[in-house]
C-alpha cells in the first residue's frame, strides 16, 4: 500500500513538473481570460445591456457555467491554483541543476569538452604565460569578467558575461506566481459593485452583481456633476465632483472621468454612466394670489421641500411627471423623458388641501380653488451619476508581477549568457598554440560574429606583444 501511494505521488510530481503541463494549463487560463474579455461580465456591463445581447436560455447557460463573471468563478480559481502548483514544482524540480551550473561554473575544460566545442579556434604562440595575459587582457577590454584558473594540469584563462541570465527563467516563474496570487486574491476577496448618486446625496451602500449590499466603513457624497457634449450634442465626457466623508467629515475631495477614479482604503470610484432621475431638481415659479395678476412673486420648489406663501398657505411638489397620460381614471407616467410634463402641487392654506396640476387636468385639478394661481417659468431636472466600484486587493501583486515579468523577460531575450575559455595546448607535432573556445545560452548567430572578432584581437594582441617584447625592440631602446 505504502509503495503504491509513494508510486502515486511520484506520477503526480512528475507531471505537475512537466513543462507540457504547464504549458497546457497556461493555454487555458488564456483561453478563458480571453472569454471573460468577450463575454459581457456582471456587474461591469449593464444588465440590460447582458439581456439584449444574449436570449434568456443562452444566458441562463452562460450564468450556470460561470461565463459571465469568469474572473470570480470558483473553477477559474482552481485553474489558478494548478498553474501556481505546477510552475511551483517545475521550478523545484529543476533548480538544482541551475543553481549547480551557476554557482560552479566550470572553469576548466578537458580534451573531451574542447573538441566537442562549436565555436573554437587556435592560434600559433611562443610563450604560455605572455599569450594568456594577452587574452585576459582583451576579454576585459571587450567586457568579461575574466580570470585564470589553475589547474592539475593546465592553466585557464576563464572570462563569462551575464551569468545571471541563466536565472531569469525564475524571475519569469515568480512574476506569473505573483501575477496569479493576485488573482486569487482578487476573486476570493475582491467585488466589484454600483452606486448612482444625485446631487447632494451621500452613500456607504454598493449595491454587488448579486443584488446584495455591502456597507463601507465610510460614505461618498456627490457634490455635483455634469455632461460635456461635442458640438453634434453627443456625450464627450460625464465627471463627477466627490467627497469621502467618514466618521463624520470630510477625509478626501476629487473631481473624477472617466478611467480617473479616486480610490480611497483600496476601493475605487470610477466614472460609468450619467443620466436624468426623471425627477425634479427645482422648478421656477410665479405665485400670483387669486384676483389679483401681476402682484405675484417668484419661488423655487423642490422636491420634499414646503414653501409658504403668506402666514396661512404654503405649497409643495407632490409629484412630477415628466411624460404623463391619462388612461382608466388614473395619471400615468409613459416614460422618463421631458416630453408631456405634468406637475402635481399641494397647497395647504388654512388647514385645507388643494390639488392643483400644471397643466390643468379635468378630473384632476382644482385649480380654481387656490387662493393662489402658478405660472411655471424654468424647469431643472436632478440628474445622477453613476459609479461602478470595485475593491481589488490583489492589484499590487498583479502589477509587482507584471514588472518582474518585464525584467524577466527583458533578461532571457536580451542577455545571453557567454563563457569564453583560452587554453595554452599542444598539437600532434607538439607545436605550442592557444585553444580558444566559447559558447551563448542564446543568439548564438550574434556570438559566432562576436567570437571571430574576440579571436581576431587576441591574435594581434599577442602579435603586437611579441613584437614589442622581441630582442630587437629591447635592443632598440636599451640603445634610445
Amino acid at each position: 500500500m505504502a509503495t503504491t501511494l509513494r508510486s502515486a505521488g511520484r506520477k503526480l510530481w512528475q507531471t505537475m513538473s512537466s513543462i507540457k503541463t504547464g504549458v497546457i494549463l497556461l493555454i487555458v487560463v488564456v483561453i478563458l481570460s480571453a472569454a471573460g474579455t468577450v463575454i459581457l461580465q456582471r456587474p461591469t456591463s449593464d444588465a440590460d445591456d447582458i439581456q439584449r445581447a444574449y436570449s434568456p436560455g443562452m444566458l441562463r447557460i452562460l450564468d450556470f457555467l460561470g461565463l459571465t463573471d469568469v474572473f470570480h468563478s470558483w473553477w477559474f480559481v482552481l485553474l489558478l491554483v494548478l498553474v501556481s502548483l505546477s510552475i511551483i514544482a517545475a521550478s523545484i524540480e529543476r533548480f538544482p541543476n541551475s543553481w549547480r551550473f551557476f554557482s560552479r561554473p566550470y572553469k576548466s575544460p578537458d580534451e573531451s569538452f574542447r573538441k566537442a566545442l562549436r565555436n573554437q579556434a587556435e592560434i600559433a604562440i611562443e610563450d604560455e604565460d605572455a599569450s594568456l595575459a594577452a587574452s585576459q587582457r582583451v576579454l576585459r577590454k571587450m567586457g568579461f569578467a575574466a580570470e585564470r584558473v589553475a589547474g592539475a594540469r593546465q592553466v585557464t584563462v576563464f572570462g563569462e558575461s551575464n551569468r545571471l541570465s541563466e536565472m531569469a527563467v525564475y524571475l519569469v516563474h515568480a512574476s506569473l506566481l505573483l501575477i496569479f496570487l493576485g488573482g486569487i486574491v482578487d476573486a476570493l476577496y475582491g467585488w466589484r459593485g454600483y452606486v448612482a448618486l444625485t446631487r447632494g446625496q451621500q452613500s456607504n451602500t454598493v449595491e454587488l452583481h448579486d443584488k446584495s449590499g455591502r456597507v463601507l466603513p465610510f460614505a461618498v457624497r456627490c457634490d455635483q456633476a455634469g455632461q460635456e457634449n461635442y458640438q453634434d450634442g453627443t456625450p464627450r465626457k460625464w465627471w463627477s465632483k466627490l467627497a469621502v466623508i467618514e466618521n463624520g467629515r470630510e477625509v478626501l475631495r476629487k473631481e473624477i472621468v472617466v478611467n480617473d477614479p479616486l480610490v480611497y482604503r483600496g476601493v475605487r470610484f470610477y466614472q460609468s454612466g450619467y443620466g436624468s432621475t426623471g425627477k425634479v431638481d427645482k422648478l421656477l415659479l410665479t405665485a400670483n394670489p387669486a384676483g389679483k395678476a401681476g402682484s405675484g412673486r417668484d419661488i423655487a420648489l423642490g422636491m420634499d421641500e414646503t414653501v409658504a406663501l403668506d402666514p396661512d398657505t404654503s405649497v409643495r411638489i407632490a409629484e412630477f411627471i415628466p411624460d404623463y397620460v391619462v388612461r382608466d381614471g388614473r395619471v400615468y407616467t409613459r416614460s422618463t423623458e421631458i416630453d408631456n410634463p405634468a406637475v402635481h402641487l399641494i397647497v395647504e392654506s388654512k388647514g385645507k388641501a388643494v390639488n392643483v396640476w400644471m397643466p390643468p387636468i379635468p378630473g384632476f385639478a382644482e385649480n380654481e380653488k387656490s387662493p393662489y394661481q402658478f405660472e411655471a417659468k424654468d424647469l431643472e431636472m436632478a440628474y445622477f451619476t453613476g459609479l461602478e466600484v470595485s475593491h481589488e486587493p490583489g492589484q499590487w501583486p498583479v502589477w509587482a508581477g507584471v514588472l518582474l515579468m518585464a525584467v524577466g523577460l527583458g533578461a532571457v531575450f536580451y542577455l545571453a549568457h557567454v563563457r569564453v575559455w583560452a587554453v595554452p595546448v599542444r598539437d600532434s607535432r607538439g607545436r605550442l598554440r592557444l585553444w580558444i573556445g566559447g559558447i551563448a545560452n542564446r543568439n548564438q548567430d550574434v556570438f559566432e560574429q562576436r567570437f571571430g572578432e574576440l579571436v581576431e584581437k587576441i591574435r594581434a594582441e599577442i602579435r603586437a606583444q611579441a613584437k614589442c617584447c622581441s630582442p630587437e625592440a629591447v635592443a632598440t631602446l636599451a640603445g634610445d
